[in-house]
């Protein structure tokens, strides 16, 4: 009812109001004139019953309602921009088109490099641009897809949006070659006495909780966050670190470690694609989407198991 009575013109004015709080740079921005931005603050200001803008000196400041309107504007814009965008076909062979994927630095060395080789060979014209994620992923899900086109993500972290499934993986730890304290083995002994490096993110959360359902507390030495510097920062030391084994086994050879069987049976990542509902019935997205379970499905066949790892 609210919607059906309003210009949702004023959704790019009040975007350009609070990003700029200034009347007339808003205005060059949407390019609107003075008076006619001086006229939507106005229509803002009576919708919301509240000043928005409030001058402080010689300039406007944000009212809190003003600053609690500042994200939530810029997503409805966003997400407003990728519905009215949307299109009812996609021929991939003659688009222009660009896609933003959120993705940690694992997801885009073991799928999104295979990703981009398809779509290079497929849709010439089709742009991938990769972006790690915020570290509150887990909080505002909602809000980062409505700003993007899709996340790569293991099941286990978050929940609720479409998904499409990639493929599944394994988990191998990192051991200096170095490290006399650990034999051809790995023990329980060895996780709980010895320091780790860890991911810092949240990721490997379902790793990290089977761990600590075995009793198992990583004393953590060092965090980051890229799981690809793992190896660099383990080599020469007596810390280990638990990594994806696809990427374990891309990884052979960049430092001096090993590749070692967990000392349990872990329970496999299964890696997948989540996307806002909007893009559902988008034929672009729908390319996509398709386009990336095809590749995940021929990365699909198991990878050679943790257990199977030997020394690099």
């Amino acid at each position: 009812m609210y919607l059906s009575g309003l210009d949702l013109n004023l959704v790019l004015s009040l975007r350009a109001l609070l990003e700029e709080r200034n009347v007339t740079r808003a205005g060059q921005r949407i390019g609107l004139s003075q008076p006619a931005m001086s006229a939507a603050l106005a229509r803002l200001r009576r919708h919301f019953d509240d000043e928005l803008l409030s001058r402080v000196g010689g300039q406007y400041e944000l009212t809190a309602l003003g600053r609690a309107l500042l994200d939530r504007t810029a997503t409805a814009c966003d997400l407003l921009e990728r519905v009215f965008s949307s299109r009812a076909e996609f021929v991939p062979g003659s688009e222009e088109h660009e896609f933003t994927l959120l993705s940690s630095d694992y997801a885009v060395a073991v799928f999104g490099a295979e990703l981009a080789r398809t779509v290079h060979a497929e849709a010439p014209g089709v742009r991938l641009r990769f972006q790690r994620p915020p570290t509150d992923v887990t909080e505002e899900t909602a809000a980062l897809l409505s700003t993007a086109d899709g996340l790569l993500m293991p099941h286990g972290v978050i929940s609720g949006f479409p998904t499409v499934e990639l493929f599944t993986d394994g988990w191998a730890f990192l051991v200096a070659e170095t490290n006399d304290e650990v034999g051809d083995r790995l023990t329980m002994d060895d996780l709980a006495r010895l320091p780790w490096v860890t991911y810092q993110r949240t990721y490997d959360a379902p790793a990290a909780r089977q761990l600590s359902m075995l009793g198992i507390e990583p004393r953590v030495e060092v965090s980051v966050d890229s799981f690809q510097v793992l190896p660099f920062l383990v080599a020469g030391t007596r810390r280990i670190a638990l990594v994806q084994q696809r990427l374990a086994e891309q990884l052979r050879g960049v430092a001096a470690v090993r590749v070692m069987a967990a000392p349990y049976e872990v329970v496999p990542l299964q890696e997948a694609l989540w996307w806002h509902p909007v893009h559902t019935h988008d034929a672009a997205h729908m390319w996509l989407r398709e386009t990336a379970a095809r590749v995940g499905a021929e990365l699909s066949a198991p990878a050679s198991g943790p257990r199977a790892a030997s020394k690099a």
